[in-house]
């Protein structure tokens, strides 16, 4: 098992890494609309949902893999109504790729974030 991180992403607000890749697999821990620098994103699901694909890109860019390898994605909101907005930016990020996913709404999420998702892909150099 190793533990990643990149700083082109923010650092782990816990006890707990970025991601984690174990016999090629990597698995992402739950991203929200923080900066690298930590700083959070408005309250506009459009430019939080966008973070954290930026967010989620560059976990998967800097640790061999990528968007087209995401095996799920799940996905926590907490007004469901943001769903049909989440959907559009999602297709333009993976295109005719299309994970398997989960979506729920929750009472409340970390730093009063609006979104956050995690995604589990496969690392092209597992032997």
């Amino acid at each position: 098992m190793e533990f990643l991180t990149t700083p082109n992403a923010p650092a782990a607000i816990g006890p707990y890494s970025q991601a984690v890749k174990f016999n090629g697999v990597l698995y992402s821990s739950g991203q929200i609309a923080l900066k690298a620098n930590g700083e959070m994103i408005e309250n506009d699901i459009k430019k939080q949902t966008r973070q954290i694909f930026a967010n989620l890109k560059a976990i998967l860019e800097d640790n061999g893999t990528s968007f087209s390898e995401v095996i799920k994605i799940n996905i926590f909101l907490t007004d469901m109504n943001d769903f049909g907005i989440v959907n559009v930016i999602m297709a333009e990020v993976f295109g005719e790729h299309k994970p398997a996913r989960s979506t729920v709404q929750v009472v409340a999420l970390p730093k009063n974030a609006m979104i956050e998702m995690d995604v589990i892909a496969t690392v092209a150099d597992f032997h």
